[in-house]
């Protein structure tokens, strides 16, 4: 039997003292009606209702069941609403992850944007690698992240791919610094520092067949994330590094000893997307998967991957060609 139905009936006809009054008011008609309130007195025991033919009027039963009928029915009401909201992404809870690199104004840009259409929502928000992401996703811990391309993402659904070009940094000392554009065969002789192999492996390969192809091969490689270790490692080991144009001209706190220039014929470029796992798409996941995009468009010089290049599988990873 539908107890809430049934005792929504009850509540009805118990305000309105008149049965046609009450299905009315429900939307039904009547006989059904009085077959609810009988069905109802019969699975509770007890006659709610002394009816004549000129009135309704509540038992004693029913006096003393009425506010226990209308609590249930607010708080069935309540347990509703708080789903839907939950659905439409207005409450619950959301974990996602950006990698390392990603700006603090990206970052406070996607957390305003998600808590101003989803003001309910909790957003558990963790720096993670590509590696760490793709590995929780999997295990279901993760309920949405940006990830670097290329990357293995079976069982994935992703979002759209924005691109931003990569140019080099480079210490002060280098006769570089004199030209307008790099290409990658004259920073032979220059050490590279990269990110750890094990944040994105297929990425930091890509990226090392990348400059091979390019005519630069490094006799050194250090690895290296934060932006001020990194400066360091460029200055002290005379390398050079791969990143975004900066917003200030050098990496990190505002400093003249690392030069930044474009490649020429922009042969390197992080790529990222939302990624969620195949069988989870709420609306909580929905409203981080159109907010990142959103935020990292607008604080960054990240823009759409057009037109999108074929994703092409190699073995545990995925290049793009």
């Amino acid at each position: 039997m539908d107890m809430v139905g049934h005792v929504r009936c009850f509540v009805a006809v118990a305000e309105e003292r008149h049965f046609g009054r009450a299905a009315a008011r429900l939307g039904m008609a009547q006989p059904p009606l009085s077959q609810r309130i009988q069905r109802l007195e019969k699975e509770l025991g007890v006659r709610l209702f002394e009816r004549t033919s000129r009135q309704v009027t509540l038992t004693r039963a029913g006096a003393l069941l009425l506010g226990e009928a209308r609590a249930l029915i607010a708080g069935c009401d309540t347990f509703t609403a708080s789903a839907a909201r939950i659905r439409d992404g207005h409450l619950g809870l959301l974990r996602a992850a950006l990698p390392s690199g990603i700006g603090g104004e990206t970052v406070a840009a996607i957390l305003a944007e998600l808590q101003e259409h989803h003001p309910g929502l909790e957003v558990e928000l963790h720096e993670l690698s590509t590696s760490d992401q793709l590995a929780r996703l999997a295990s279901h811990d993760l309920d949405a992240g940006l990830i670097h391309h290329p990357c293995d993402v079976a069982g994935l659904e992703l979002g759209p791919v924005l691109r931003c070009e990569l140019g080099v940094l480079l210490p002060p000392a280098s006769p570089l610094t004199a030209r307008d554009e790099v290409p990658l065969a004259a920073l032979t002789g220059h050490g590279l520092v990269l990110f750890p192999r094990a944040d994105a492996p297929a990425l930091y390969d890509d990226m090392l067949t990348t400059c091979a192809r390019g005519g630069y091969t490094p006799g050194l490689i250090r690895h290296g994330q934060g932006d001020s270790f990194v400066r360091g490692l460029i200055l002290s080991l005379n390398a050079v590094a791969f990143g975004p144009q900066p917003s200030r001209p050098t990496v990190g706190p505002p400093s003249p000893d690392v030069v930044w220039r474009p490649l020429a014929d922009a042969p390197l470029a992080w790529r990222y997307s939302v990624a969620w796992p195949r069988d989870r798409k709420d609306a909580a996941v929905t409203a981080f998967a159109d907010a990142t995009p959103k935020a990292l468009s607008r604080t960054t010089r990240m823009s759409d991957d057009l037109p999108p290049r074929p994703l092409h599988l190699r073995p545990a990873s995925e290049y793009w060609l």
